[in-house]
Formats: C-alpha cells, structure tokens, sequence
C-alpha cells in the first residue's frame, strides 16, 4: 500500500474509532449500565428506618443490587462440578430421616483433620449442597473436612423458616457426633454459612448444645457468618421476603440471634461486601458490633468491591475474603 493511502487508512480508522465512541457514550443505554438498588420512585412513608417500602423491598432483594446474579449461581454449579472432577463426588451421609436430610462430606486426604460445615443461602428458598462443592478444594488442600448441608426450603415448610433452622441444628450435632467415623477432630469443629444460610449459621451459634442436644455447649470451635440476617424485624417487615414467609412474632423473636447473644460460645468472623444492599452490610455490621460490646471475641471484616454473589464465591478462593478469613479463622492461614 502507498505510504499516503496509509497515512489515510490511519486517520479514517482513528476518525471512525472516536465517532463510534462518541456514539455508545451519547447512547442512555450504554452511558447507564446496569441499575443497581431500588427502581426510580416518588418517596413515600418510612417503614424501616429512613426507607420507605419500595427501598426496604430492595434492600432484601439481591437482584436489586447484584444484577448478574444468574451468572455467578450457574459459576457456583459449573465450579462445583470440575472441583468434584479434581476430588472425586462426596459421601453422601444422612443426617435424619427424610431424603433432604442428607450431606456432601468432602474429605481431608489426612487424619484427624479440622471440620468446616457450610450452610448454603438462597432466600431460604433455594439452593443445594451439590452446587456448593466449589470450595471443597480450599478446604481439602488445606487439610480440612468439608460438609455442604441439605435441608427443607421455606416453601416445602410451609412458609416457617423454623423447620430449616432445627434440621441445621440436627445435622450439626450429627456430624460432632459422627466424627471419629470419617477421622475427623471434633476439637477444631468450625461452622459458616452465607445469605439465608449466614442467618441459619447464626441461629445454630447461639443454640445451647448442653441442653438441646447433650453435646459440650463450647462443642463449636469458631463461627463465620458471611453476608447474613441476624434479626428478622426487618425482613418481615419487606414485601420481598414477607410474601413467602409467614413470618410471626415466636419466629423473629426465637430466629433472631442478635437477639442471644449472651449464648455466643465461638469466637467469629463476620463478613460482607461494599457493594450488598444497605440492609445485609447494617446486619453485619451491628451484629459484629453487638458481639463486641458484650466482650465476646469478633472480627468483622468489609470487602470493599465485592457484591453480594461473589462474597460467596470468594470461599473457593484462598486470597478471596472469605476463603482467607476461613483459613484464618482456622489458623491455617
């Protein structure tokens, strides 16, 4: 090509680069992105604290703040299977005696190895221990038992998150008990749970062991409770969560576990991301505050670029916050 029909070439191509650029930016659909947080609205009544009823909606709404949430929980399945294609599937072991009282025991490759049971999230709607193997191999390469629990959904509960939180309860007396039978160490027994399943691990922290199930009441070792609910007060008040939970005055006050505190037994950790709703980062961050002034040992951790999905992806991650401040808790860090 003759040098001025490059020179040409250069300046159409760079014109024709800066004019397209101009364009997406002067496009409303592209210069906006994705909306993130509660639709546009004329501000009405607060119903919880300075929120009215459309932003406290949102607020127990993940799609509301985390608009790929499809993606990253397809990224949670699709991990999962390749992490069981590098350890081999899990021991399936029934904890009770309905079919979905059942876990996923990811094995350590040594003896006498710590115990990490994690509790899956999903709206107390959705969710199962398979799709939850991902962090399985944080866990295993650092010489830990991995549990992924199943249990009722609300649904199937007809609308009483109460069922979910006992058969939790159940499967981690189970495990504490069953211990010696799969070579674990029940002197470092740790448990942790994200979203809904944070809210759960919560409640199953300040059970009393002694007393509900014969077991040590310090029997829990440590506690991570990553972007969760510890009190109900206002999720009942939301139309998002309200509409398919039958929430009553015995289930926020009994299923509230800022709420007994003075039961704490574990030191924890409490995580959540700079870009969850407003609501779960107060959760977090009054409940690690609560723990503290009743001098009990808490650490709370914020990960700043992180929403609400990808907290809990980040437990497959050694360097992610929450797969670090597992293997931290753990003192495996």
């Amino acid at each position: 090509m003759p040098d001025n029909h490059k020179q040409n070439f250069k300046q159409i191509s760079r014109r024709a680069v800066l004019g397209t650029a101009a364009a997406m930016a002067a496009t409303p659909a592209l210069a906006t992105g994705c909306p993130i947080g509660p639709p546009a609205h004329e501000k009405g009544p607060k119903v919880w604290m300075d929120m009215d009823q459309v932003e406290l909606d949102a607020a127990y709404d993940q799609a509301a703040y985390a608009p790929l949430i499809g993606q990253i929980q397809k990224r949670f399945a699709t991990s999962s299977e390749t992490t069981r294609a590098r350890l081999g599937a899990p021991k399936r072991l029934a904890y009770g005696p309905t079919p979905i009282e059942a876990l996923d025991l990811y094995p350590a490759k040594t003896p006498n190895a710590p115990i990490f049971i994690f509790i899956h999230g999903g709206r107390w709607l959705f969710g199962k221990s398979k799709d939850y193997g991902y962090p399985a191999d944080l866990f295993v390469n650092a010489g830990v038992n991995y549990v992924a629990l199943d249990f009722i959904a609300v649904d199937a509960a007809n609308g009483d998150i109460r069922p979910m939180a006992d058969q939790v309860r159940r499967a981690i007396a189970w495990v504490f008990k069953n211990a010696a039978s799969f070579g674990a160490d029940t002197k470092r027994f740790y448990v942790g749970g994200h979203s809904s399943g944070g809210h759960l691990c919560g409640v199953a922290l300040v059970t009393d062991w002694q007393r509900d199930f014969d077991l040590p009441a310090d029997m829990v070792t440590g506690g991570l409770l990553m972007s969760g609910i510890y009190d109900l007060k206002a999720p009942r008040l939301s139309g998002t969560r309200s509409a398919y939970i039958k929430f009553d005055d015995d289930m926020e006050q009994s299923l509230s576990s800022i709420r007994y505190i003075d039961r704490l037994r574990a030191p924890i950790t409490v995580t959540y991301g700079g870009f969850e709703s407003p609501e779960f980062q107060r959760q977090s961050r009054e409940f690690a505050s609560a723990v503290k002034t009743a001098g009990k040992p808490v650490e709370l951790i914020e990960a700043p670029s992180f929403n609400h999905f990808e907290m809990c992806e980040s437990l497959g991650n050694p360097y992610g916050p929450n797969g670090l401040a597992a293997l931290k808790l753990m003192k495996l860090a």
